[in-house]
């Protein structure tokens, strides 16, 4: 039987108005696919497992919401709608439920997935570094294309050195400390600098 942890209620919670009823909605229709699916809170936003290995995923923005499945390169995606763009989410950017595919259809890739974990079909280990990078926030994004230097040295940064910092900006509890730690990255960034890299060893 799935359960629901409290993380994701507060994440949902915290998302923007716009937000909220998409996350829901994704979510029930996860739980009504596969009924023994377990949550979990993964780099900052919500995810699916199932049979012990990740399923699908979803995660709120500051103007849009993304749905990502973790074996994409595997499914059939026989209506065609996977993005090309998948940093934007496997559906591209999703502003309100209308940009969702049919209840009937996100079933069905759902359940593909489930049976994928099923099956225990994994991911060439290719895919695996690529699947695990968490996308840039919009205001992230803009605030470094503001700096050369930064936007330059993150451009270059390995898919580790971009999530330490969109995780320290995203987990930021107000805005102001939000605004605070986009300063001091980009400070940093500029210098080529990693989020860690006061404990790095000389």
């Amino acid at each position: 039987m799935s359960t629901r942890i409290n993380a994701i209620d507060l994440y949902i919670e915290k998302s923007a108005d716009f937000a909220k009823p998409i996350l829901e909605h994704f979510r029930d229709l996860v739980h009504k696919a596969c009924p023994n699916v377990e949550e979990k809170m993964k780099w900052s936003f919500p995810h699916f497992d199932y049979k012990g290995a990740m399923m699908c995923s979803m995660a709120a923005f500051k103007q849009h919401c993304a749905i990502n499945f973790w074996k994409a390169s595997l499914m059939k995606d026989q209506y065609k709608l996977f993005s090309r763009n998948e940093a934007m989410g496997h559906f591209g950017k999703i502003t309100s439920l209308k940009d969702l595919p049919s209840d009937k259809i996100l079933l069905e890739y759902i359940k593909e997935a489930a049976k994928l974990n099923e099956d225990n079909i994994k991911l060439p280990s290719r895919f695996k570094t690529e699947a695990k990078t968490i996308e840039t926030p919009d205001y992230f994004m803009s605030a470094l294309k503001k700096n050369k230097a930064a936007w330059k040295n993150f451009d270059a940064f390995s898919p580790s050195h971009k999530k330490e910092y969109n995780e320290w900006i995203t987990e930021a509890k107000t805005e102001e400390t939000r605004n605070k730690r986009m300063t001091q990255a980009i400070e940093w960034i500029a210098e080529g600098k990693g989020r860690n890299w006061k404990y790095a060893r000389k």
